[in-house]
């Protein structure tokens, strides 16, 4: 579990001139195929299935998260790459079945859209997957770019794919606000000379995103218009 010690975050440089999101637990909740891809991992292990309120916190983490909650597997385990290949063929056979858009985001990004203001995706999700996701996912309106955890040689918390998509956009790091439902998020933004505000209604909670420094916290997707 990540710790923090809490300080103020830096003053706000609003309003943005593009917005770049993380995509599970920000803009998609994919907790409920992520669960049940490590259910069915217990299942087949004569083990009951977990509740999804019980495992969506860890969606964030993906199968590192999800294994150690539902299986107690550990990296360092000898058994660790086949269990983790094991949830990833899960996951991928069944990748968009209940994920969904968080209320307010396809809305939010059809604004951006109207408003001519760029946006992207930053994840830590391998590009094999992110692509499947969306590739199925209707999220209202299509990304200026998009950046998985395989993409630069460093994923989150390092700043390297932020200011990769910064790049694809044409925008200064310093015009960006990086939108994320982890403390990842928050420090991969701030490492990267850019805003960040913590999606409150992610996989983070409400309380442990106010712990995080972000400029902002948003309690619900809509609320970023105010910071344009």
């Amino acid at each position: 579990m990540n710790t923090l010690v809490r300080s103020a975050p830096a003053a706000s440089r609003a309003p943005y001139r593009s917005v770049l999101f993380d995509l599970d637990g920000t803009l998609a909740d994919s907790a409920p195929d992520l669960a049940e891809a490590l259910n069915r991992m217990r299942r087949q292990r004569g083990m009951a299935a977990l509740p999804l309120e019980q495992l969506r916190p860890m969606a964030s983490h993906g199968a590192r998260g999800l294994l150690q909650a539902g299986l107690g597997a550990q990296p360092q385990d000898p058994d660790w790459n086949s269990l983790r290949e094991e949830f990833l063929a899960n996951y991928e056979a069944s990748i968009c079945v209940l994920t969904r858009p968080f209320d307010g985001i396809e809305s939010l990004l059809r604004e951006l859209q109207r408003r001519a203001i760029p946006w992207g995706i930053v994840t830590n999700k391998l590009t094999r997957y992110t692509d499947a996701l969306l590739s199925r996912l209707d999220l209202g309106a299509p990304p200026g770019c998009v950046v998985s955890g395989d993409t630069t040689a460093r994923a989150k918390p390092a700043p390297d794919p932020l200011l990769h998509a910064a790049a694809a956009l044409r925008i200064a790091p310093a015009g960006c606000l990086y939108v994320g439902d982890d403390l990842r998020d928050v420090q991969a933004a701030l490492a990267a000379g850019m805003d960040a505000a913590a999606a409150a209604y992610g996989y983070g909670g409400p309380q442990a995103s106010r712990d995080w420094g972000a400029q902002h916290v948003l309690d619900h997707p809509g609320e970023l218009l105010r910071l344009l």
